[in-house]
């Protein structure tokens, strides 16, 4: 899993296209919050797993909000 999270990485610092870069950093948020409710079925702690879920569902929040912005910024 964490080779796979090098894969957004590696293309966000490759392009200059800003609709590339938020994908690539909803990637590694969603992968890095699926490796946290992993970890936290594996320990059977469920205060990890709360964060986990916390990090998948706002994050992504945040970046469907920062995109609807963006694309408002360019209609101007």
């Amino acid at each position: 899993m964490i080779l796979a999270l090098l894969i957004p990485i590696y293309t966000a610092l490759k392009d200059d296209n800003i609709w590339e870069d938020m994908l690539a950093f909803a990637s590694i948020a969603t992968k890095t919050s699926m490796m946290i409710l992993v970890v936290s079925v594996l320990r059977d702690d469920w205060m990890i797993g709360v964060v986990g879920v916390l990090i998948l569902s706002v994050g992504n929040a945040g970046f469907m909000l920062l995109a609807h912005i963006l694309k408002r910024l360019d209609e101007l």
